[in-house]
């Protein structure tokens, strides 16, 4: 009985570590790569471009987060190309795929 009260009490402190904000830049962060990923697919075959796709979401800024947002479930367009592009370009994006052993892309 007393290791179900530490997991249950261990459960809930986790939760309760996740707090509302963080739970939403994870949902931009996950929604925003579905955008991310097909673009950088086009110049990375499919491991390296789920590393690289974890880069450029991880380095983009919340306004970044939108705009990616703005494109799900349309296909790519030039805009969304040159956006993940600029966030590619980043030092942060370059810093995470250069620690991945991955090139940057084209610009």
């Amino acid at each position: 009985m007393h290791r179900f009260r530490l997991a249950v009490a261990l459960a809930l402190t986790a939760v309760a570590a996740c707090s509302p904000q963080d739970m939403a830049l994870d949902l931009s962060q996950r929604t925003a790569a579905t955008v991310v990923y097909p673009v950088v697919n086009q110049y990375l075959p499919g491991p390296e471009a789920r590393l690289a796709t974890d880069c450029i979401v991880g380095a983009a800024t919340q306004g970044q987060l939108e705009a990616l947002m703005r494109d799900v479930g349309t296909r790519a367009g030039t805009d969304t190309v040159r956006n993940v592009q600029a966030i590619a370009a980043s030092p942060d994006a370059q810093s995470c795929l250069a620690a991945q052993g991955l090139p940057g892309l084209p610009a």
